[in-house]
């Protein structure tokens, strides 16, 4: 048969690409309720849950960049980081 050739640097490309696309679905209420500035509501919360997001996504990043197979990054993207 036909062996496959994972390329790591492209894969690892998409993965930063799936990242930040699931990073942006996840910020997006927040960003919604922080740029409207709708009184009464709770930026500090928002706030809170946007910096939670961002530090896991950080670490999924980390990950990625330190991936050392195509089974690391998909690992990571699951949140196996």
């Amino acid at each position: 048969g036909v062996a496959v050739v994972e390329d790591l640097t492209k894969s690892k490309e998409v993965g930063h690409e799936l990242r930040r696309a699931a990073r942006s679905e996840e910020f997006k209420p927040y960003d919604e309720l922080i740029s409207k500035q709708i009184p009464g509501a709770d930026t500090d919360a928002a706030e809170a849950a946007r910096a939670t997001i961002r530090t896991k996504y950080i670490t999924i990043q980390t990950s990625i960049d330190s991936a050392a197979t195509t089974a690391d990054i998909k690992t990571a993207l699951e949140g196996g980081a």
